[in-house]
């Protein structure tokens, strides 16, 4: 194989398929990339065996030809050379890459191509596209209540899914650690309809959301029972699901939650993160919620440094109201809101309560209290 092209497009192509190789691994070759020289240019594809990213850069090929290397040294490498410099890469057999350029030269040692492992793909039941900013912000407002409790994998994602309200076709995500769930909605793509319903692994949430970055086109989606592929900007990941039952969150989310809080929402997140500096981690970082005659005070209590305090004006029109909830939790779900105000929908202090934006949203959270 004899490959020359440019550092910067090598360079972004190899951070897009590096990341998802393991530091460590139990086969020395799925610490490598695949490098695969043909008339189309130079194709990299890196893997877990549970995500594969492929990506094709444009290249002078003088002698085709496949063969695998160290990722993350090989990104290392690619890195560190001078901006805008051109790369030669080559193999003489199946034991050694030369890297070139300048007066730089590197030896790689080599695996062969032919015991790379292919993520087979199989048979997509729905195909369809969505904008890249549409399926940022669906990911954006549920990935940070996914689970890391790996006993309940079935949580260690988000769950995907189509659903009909008020005769128009809704593609949903959500997700739950439960103690918060996260719920947020878009227009239904067309080809979407009839899905099956999906929960995309962390890793894969992660990496897709990094595809996306700065990305204002469109997305191409395929879905299977037991995959799902992503095409961004000519990088395709393709991925395993997480084979399992999503919980029934229609159960969870509260539905006569009548005490209705507004409140400015950066106001409340910057008094709530400045109450829990004291707080502490043993006690779950408890934040108390005293809610009456138009005034909302947060007050932390911890045995080891004393108390904060901190007053807000809000709308409510109840009788005197006491909760708690843990501040990180909070201020989680806060930070997703996107209109001036935030809506709190209370039932009792030991009740999940519900949180929205102010007006239409498209978003919808849920948080469970903590005993304070």
């Amino acid at each position: 194989m004899k490959v020359t092209l440019e550092r910067n497009h090598l360079l972004k192509s190899l951070g897009h398929v590096h990341r998802v190789v393991e530091r460590r691994n139990t086969y020395p070759i799925l610490a490598n990339v695949l490098m695969t020289a043909s008339d189309d240019g130079l194709a990299l594809r890196a893997t877990d065996l549970d995500i594969e990213v492929t990506e094709t850069v444009p290249a002078m090929v003088g002698t085709k030809g496949a063969t695998s290397v160290p990722a993350h040294t090989l990104y290392e490498i690619v890195r560190k050379l001078a901006d805008g410099s051109e790369i030669n890469l080559e193999t003489d057999g199946a034991d050694q890459m030369q890297i070139t350029s300048g007066r730089s030269r590197f030896f790689l040692s080599c695996l062969s191509a032919d015991g790379f492992p292919d993520l087979k793909s199989g048979e997509f039941s729905h195909t369809f596209s969505m904008k890249a900013s549409e399926l940022g912000e669906l990911i954006e407002r549920t990935q940070f209540a996914i689970s890391n409790e790996e006993t309940r994998y079935y949580l260690n994602g988000i769950f995907f899914h189509t659903v009909e309200e008020g005769g128009k076709g809704i593609y949903r995500a959500v997700a739950t650690d439960g103690h918060r769930l996260a719920r947020a909605d878009m227009d239904q793509p067309d080809g979407a309809k009839g899905m099956p319903g999906i929960i995309v692994p962390r890793k894969t949430v992660a990496e897709v959301q990094k595809l996306l970055d700065g990305v204002d086109g469109e997305v191409d989606v395929e879905v299977s029972d037991t995959k799902i592929r992503f095409t961004v900007a000519g990088v395709v990941l393709l991925s395993k699901l997480i084979e399992g039952t999503f919980p029934d969150y229609e159960r969870v989310t509260p539905k006569n939650n009548d005490k209705e809080m507004k409140v400015d929402k950066a106001t409340l997140a910057t008094a709530v993160d400045r109450v829990s500096t004291i707080a502490s981690d043993r006690g779950g970082k408890a934040v108390k919620l005293s809610i009456s005659d138009g005034t909302l005070e947060l007050s932390v209590t911890n045995p080891d440094h004393g108390t904060a305090n901190e007053e807000l004006p809000v709308s409510f029109e109840e009788d005197g109201f006491e909760i708690g909830f843990n501040a990180r939790y909070l201020l989680d779900i806060v930070s997703q809101i996107k209109t001036e105000n935030a809506i709190f929908m209370f039932n009792d202090s030991g009740s999940p309560t519900l949180v929205s934006e102010d007006g239409e949203a498209r978003a919808l959270f849920v948080l469970m209290p903590m005993r304070v």
